[in-house]
């Protein structure tokens, strides 16, 4: 089986690729055989290649990798694309957060004006390279993880139908910690959880046969502060929604905490990453030619990354520390070889995943893409019906939905009205005014 990563450069890829090794010496049948990369930046390629050779030393029926020359020479003949693509690097990234938070609004990558203005500039590219897939790969599956994964599935989609999926590590992670948090496997627990992408919240999970463990767990509050979502929305609140939600609905919430912290911040999420990132690259194309220093130069720079995920929603809630078990970096590599395992072999399982709505919430259109639980086979991904969302969780579901719409609109027809709408009907974005200022600013 070939696996083809596009963004091949991204400084997560040697996660997939130890995922893969983890298969290669069980000797699991129908595994990985050939990983293909392709980046449009081919230094920052040569060091993760570099990576990926020292992590498969001594590693029997690791899968070979491959840089392919061109897009098209990585998509011919492959059985699947992983796309995590970020166009504009992590210099584009600083400038979505900075510029609206010069104008006294939240800029993040998924979440707010910032995501907004990263889909403007990231779903032509994904659309072009969801052509490309129809042209030379049609029996193709494209996992989708390129943020702001909801938006750029859902641009995918039309043109590749039910054959891109979307997946993202926060709500396995969640599903993980409460099950964790009341004495229960987490590999066994079963799970209400939809919304959208980064939008999302847990209803209910319960073992096999078992009554549902959340009431339980809502009613402890030495449990429920025991992991990260108690500790960032708090025991009341979360009794008070009777439901766990997604980390990034933090931003929405506590929508005042958040933008106080990220605003006297000495540097944003994006700025960390851009100076981190491009240090570590930098290092390691003067390393010597020898993989393990670059390995070893990535394993410390990836640590230090996963200790400071969410660093300002960790702040405006009283500064602690991420528990070690959150801090493997493993998630979304885990999920994308679950989904490729079910769909190659024909293996049945069930993940939260970026899937076209189906008629599982009437009020959105059957096409509309939304993050829920799913049953996976060879056929593709089929979302499993859910309770019925609250009237909160569904209106705001509704609103971010019609932003990601017009966002897609935007980005595909060039409307400036479009865009407008998108960013002024955003309810982080609390003025046309200003939705209008940042588009001007930002070059749209």
């Amino acid at each position: 089986m070939r696996l083809t990563i596009l963004g091949g450069g991204g400084f997560r890829v040697p996660l997939v690729h130890r995922a893969l090794l983890a298969e290669a010496r069980l000797g699991t049948p129908g595994r990985c055989t050939e990983l293909v990369l392709h980046d449009t930046d081919r230094e920052r390629l040569a060091v993760i290649a570099r990576v990926l050779a020292e992590q498969a030393r001594d590693v029997r029926g690791a899968p070979t990798v491959r840089i392919a020359d061109d897009l098209d020479d990585a998509l011919r003949g492959t059985d699947f694309v992983f796309s995590a693509i970020r166009v504009g690097g992590t210099e584009g990234r600083v400038k979505d957060e900075r510029i609206p938070l010069s104008e006294g609004v939240l800029g993040q990558e998924t979440v707010g004006a910032g995501g907004v203005l990263y889909a403007l500039r990231t779903v032509p590219v994904a659309v072009r390279i969801a052509e490309r897939v129809r042209e030379l790969a049609p029996d193709a599956w494209v996992i989708n993880f390129t943020n702001p994964a909801g938006m750029v599935t859902e641009a995918m989609s039309r043109v590749l139908g039910e054959r891109v999926i979307g997946i993202c590590d926060s709500p396995v992670g969640l599903v993980r910690r409460a099950a964790r948090a009341v004495g229960a496997d987490p590999d066994a627990v079963e799970y209400d959880y939809t919304g959208l992408n980064h939008l999302g919240w847990l209803r209910s999970f319960r073992e096999p046969g078992g009554p549902d463990l959340l009431p339980g767990l809502l009613a402890d509050t030495e449990a429920l502060t025991s992991f990260e979502e108690g500790k960032l929305f708090g025991a009341e609140w979360l009794r008070a929604l009777g439901e766990l939600p997604n980390e990034y609905l933090h931003y929405y919430y506590f929508r005042r905490e958040t933008l106080a912290a990220v605003r006297t911040a000495p540097e944003t999420r994006g700025e960390f990453l851009d100076q981190q990132q491009g240090g570590f690259f930098d290092r390691a194309a003067r390393a010597t030619q020898d993989a393990a220093s670059a390995y070893d130069l990535w394993e410390r720079t990836r640590a230090e990354r996963e200790e400071t995920y969410m660093a300002e929603s960790r702040e405006a809630t009283g500064g602690w520390q991420r528990e070690s078990c959150d801090l493997d970096g493993g998630g979304y590599d885990q999920v994308a070889l679950a989904l490729m395992r079910a769909i190659s072999r024909g293996e049945r399982t069930r993940l939260v995943l970026n899937v076209p709505n189906a008629g599982t919430l009437p009020s959105l259109s059957p096409g509309a893409i939304i993050e829920t639980v799913c049953e996976v086979d060879a056929a593709g991904a089929h979302p499993l019906p859910v309770a019925p969302l609250g009237e909160a969780e569904l209106g705001l579901m509704l609103q971010l939905k019609a932003v990601e719409l017009a966002a897609v609109e935007a980005a595909t027809t060039g409307s400036h009205r479009a865009a407008l709408r998108a960013l002024a009907l955003h309810p982080l974005v609390d003025s046309p005014a200003v939705a209008e200022r940042i588009l001007e600013r930002a070059g749209y």
